[in-house]
C-alpha cells in the first residue's frame, strides 16, 4: 500500500539517505512548516520531495528523488500529483520547479504538464531549467 505523508523527525535518517543538498536546520525546518513529504510502500520509504516559496509567494518544488531500487514505479508522479493537490488547496494558481539540462528529469515533469519559463546559468554548470504548471 503506497502512502504519502508530511516529513517526520524520525525520517530524518533515510531523509539524508536521498538529500545531501540541506543542512540539518533546514531539515528541522521542512518538518515544523511542512515542507516536505515521504512516499512509503507497505510502510517503507521510498522517495522525497521538498519545496518552499520562490519570491515568498510561489511554490517551488526544490527537490524530488526516489530510491535508485524504486524509479519508473509511478512514485515520482504521485508524489507530485499530491504537492499538486495540496498547493491548490491552500490556494496557489501555479508551481514551479527546476532541473539541469542534462537531466532526464525534464521530460518527466513535461508529461505532467509542465512548460518551459526559462533558466540559469550557473559557472561551468549545465542550464538549469525553470518549469511552470498552472493549477
Amino acid at each position: 500500500m503506497t502512502e504519502i505523508r508530511y516529513v517526520r523527525p524520525d525520517d530524518r535518517e533515510f531523509w539524508f539517505t536521498l538529500d545531501r543538498h540541506i543542512s540539518a536546520q533546514e531539515f528541522d525546518k521542512k518538518v515544523r512548516d511542512r515542507r516536505g513529504y515521504v512516499i512509503t510502500e507497505d510502510g517503507r520509504p521510498v522517495g522525497i520531495l521538498r519545496y518552499n516559496l520562490f519570491w515568498d509567494n510561489t511554490p517551488f518544488c526544490n527537490m524530488l528523488f526516489i530510491g535508485w531500487e524504486h524509479q519508473n514505479k509511478g512514485y515520482g508522479r504521485k508524489l507530485m500529483e499530491r504537492w499538486e493537490s495540496d498547493m491548490k488547496a491552500e490556494g496557489y494558481e501555479f508551481v514551479l520547479t527546476s532541473t539541469q539540462s542534462d537531466e532526464t528529469a525534464q521530460h518527466f515533469y513535461r508529461k505532467l504538464g509542465y512548460s518551459d519559463c526559462g533558466g540559469l546559468i550557473l559557472n561551468d554548470e549545465p542550464m538549469e531549467i525553470f518549469l511552470v504548471k498552472r493549477l
